[in-house]
C-alpha cells in the first residue's frame, strides 16, 4: 500500500499529470459556477460550519451542503508535530498514527514553490470513507494565520463529486513553517483507486496544483445495520458500520420537512459509541452533505471514530443532536455579489432523544 511516485516506473506520470491538471482547471470553473448560483449561503464563523450553495435544476431545486471549513479540531491534532517529521505519524490522531506506522498511506513528497512559498504534499490516506491529506508548508516570509483559507478544492478522476464535505486545520511551527491536515468525506460511491487532483489557493492569488493516483487501504469490514427511527419529525436511518485499521465509520441518512437549512436539525446528528465494557470510542465527527428534495431536506454523512482492538466484541451506539450555538452567513445574488447578511436562527432548536442500538463485531 505504501507507494512513492518514484516507484511507479511504468506509470505515464507527465501525461496523466497534464490531463489531471486540465481536469482540475475545468473542475475549478465548475466549483466557481456552483458557488455563483442564485442564493448562495456561506457560514462566516466557526460554530455552524456548513456551506450552503443553492442550485436550481429543471426537475429538482437542490442545495449542495458541505462543511469544508477551517477546523480548530484538526489544528489541535497538529499541535505536537515537530518541524521535521511525518505529519500523520506525529499528529495526535490514533488512526493516522497507525496508518503511517503500518505503511497504509500513499507517500507523495512532492513540493511546489510559488512566490517563495513551498507547499509539500507529504502523504495521503484513503480509508473506508475518507481521504486525509498531510501538507508541509515553508515560506521565505511570514504568512498570515489563515493565508490558505479553508484548504483545498479537489477532483476525483478530473470531476467534482456530487456530495462531499470535510475540514482543514493548520499548526504554525514557526512564523515561516507550518503543517496542515485536510480530510475529505465523499458520500457517493467511490472507486478503490483513482486520480486525485488538488487545488490550494493563497491569499495573494497563488495557486498550487497537485495530482496523484491513490489507492484505498485493504481489509475493510462492512457491517449492515439499517437502524431506522422517526423522532419529532426527524427521520434517521443508520445504514452501515465499517471497520479498518485506521478507524470506524458510521454511515447514515436523515431527513426532515422544510426548506431552511439554518432551522434544520437532521444535519446535526452525531453518535456516542461505547464498547461492551462502557469504554467510549473517541469520535472525530465528519462533514454532512444535504439537498432539497421536494419539500424536505435530505442529509448524508459518515461519522468517523478511533480504531478498536480485538478485545471489542460489541458496540452500543447512541445518536444525538449536536445543535449549533452560533452561526449566520452571507447571501449572494445571481451575479455572485454579496446581497445581505444572514442572522443565526438556530438558537430556538430543541434537542430530541434517539434510541440506542447495538452492533456485534465479528471476531
Amino acid at each position: 500500500m505504501e507507494k512513492s511516485h518514484n516507484q511507479l516506473n511504468d506509470f505515464p506520470k507527465e501525461q496523466v499529470r497534464s490531463a489531471i491538471q486540465a481536469g482540475i482547471v475545468q473542475a475549478e470553473e465548475q466549483i466557481s459556477n456552483k458557488m455563483n448560483s442564485t442564493h448562495s449561503h456561506k457560514v462566516k464563523n466557526g460554530k455552524r460550519k456548513i456551506l450552503y450553495a443553492l442550485v436550481s435544476g429543471a426537475a429538482v431545486f437542490g442545495i449542495l451542503v458541505g462543511s469544508s471549513y477551517y477546523s480548530p479540531a484538526l489544528a489541535s491534532s497538529l499541535s505536537q508535530i515537530p518541524i521535521i517529521g511525518s505529519v500523520f505519524g506525529d499528529s495526535n490522531l490514533i488512526g493516522l498514527q497507525q496508518a503511517q506506522k503500518k505503511g497504509l498511506t500513499n507517500k507523495i513528497g512532492e513540493t511546489q514553490t510559488i512566490n517563495g512559498i513551498s507547499v509539500t504534499l507529504d502523504e495521503i490516506l484513503y480509508d473506508q470513507n475518507e481521504i486525509t491529506i498531510g501538507l508541509k508548508i515553508e515560506s521565505e516570509k511570514e504568512l498570515e494565520e489563515l493565508y490558505f483559507g479553508s484548504g483545498m478544492d479537489f477532483t476525483i478522476n478530473n470531476k467534482v463529486p456530487n456530495g462531499s464535505s470535510g475540514g482543514y486545520g493548520e499548526d504554525i511551527q514557526t512564523p515561516t513553517i507550518r503543517t496542515a491536515i485536510q480530510d475529505i468525506t465523499v458520500t457517493e460511491d467511490m472507486p478503490s483507486a483513482f486520480d486525485l487532483g488538488l487545488i490550494l489557493h493563497g491569499k495573494n492569488g497563488e495557486t498550487w496544483y497537485f495530482s496523484t493516483p491513490i489507492k484505498q487501504i485493504k481489509d475493510i469490514s462492512k457491517i449492515p445495520i439499517q437502524h431506522s427511527e422517526n423522532v419529532d419529525g426527524i427521520n434517521l436511518t443508520v445504514t452501515e458500520l465499517s471497520l479498518s485499521e485506521t478507524g470506524i465509520s458510521v454511515s447514515y441518512e436523515s431527513s426532515e420537512e422544510g426548506t431552511d437549512f439554518e432551522l434544520s436539525r437532521a444535519g446535526d446528528i452525531e453518535f456516542l459509541m461505547v464498547d461492551q465494557d462502557g469504554n467510549e470510542i473517541i469520535s472525530h465527527s465528519g462533514g454532512v452533505t444535504g439537498k432539497h428534495v421536494k419539500d424536505s431536506m435530505v442529509f448524508k454523512s459518515n461519522k468517523k471514530f478511533d480504531p478498536i482492538d480485538s478485545k471489542v466484541k460489541e458496540l452500543t451506539i447512541t445518536p444525538y443532536l449536536a445543535l449549533p450555538t452560533d452561526g449566520g452567513g452571507v447571501e449572494f445574488d445571481e451575479n455572485g455579489d454579496e446581497s445581505k447578511e444572514l442572522d443565526f436562527k438556530g438558537g430556538s432548536l430543541q434537542p430530541v432523544e434517539f434510541k440506542s442500538f447495538k452492533v456485534k463485531i465479528p471476531q
